[in-house]
């Protein structure tokens, strides 16, 4: 199994969210700066989600979906595709900052080569 958190310590044991989520609102989020806001609830990562993700992505690459031929691989077993873990930042953001008058979220790609933000355009499901 594969864990996921900004814990680095490297213990590999599950624990609970080291601090409080913090709390603020959205005039006040520039001025906060750059800051630890600390180490989520760690979250496993199971074979069956990463199946899931490659349905919904169509990407079954061997390194993510297949058990056998990773055990041989470099890494020892499948891996979660990178995407997957990047999709899952928001769900551990919200265990460590609240942000108390948001009105709503959108969640951005970005682009290539640069961490900065990307404006695509919509994609409407039908």
């Amino acid at each position: 199994m594969t864990f996921f958190s900004n814990d680095l310590s490297g213990s590999g044991a599950a624990e609970e969210a080291s601090v409080a989520a913090l709390e603020t609102t959205v005039a006040e989020l520039a001025a906060l700066g750059p800051r630890d806001l600390g180490a989520t609830d760690w979250l496993t990562i199971d074979q069956k989600r990463v199946d899931q993700f490659a349905d919904a992505t169509d990407d079954h690459q061997w390194i993510h979906v297949d058990p056998v031929r990773t055990a041989t691989g470099p890494f020892g077993s499948t891996i979660a595709h990178g995407y997957l873990t990047l999709s899952l930042a928001p769900r551990l953001l919200e265990q460590l900052l609240t942000i108390s008058d948001q009105v709503r979220g959108t969640n951005y790609g970005l682009k290539p080569g640069t961490g900065r933000r990307a404006d695509p355009p919509r994609s409407t499901a039908g």
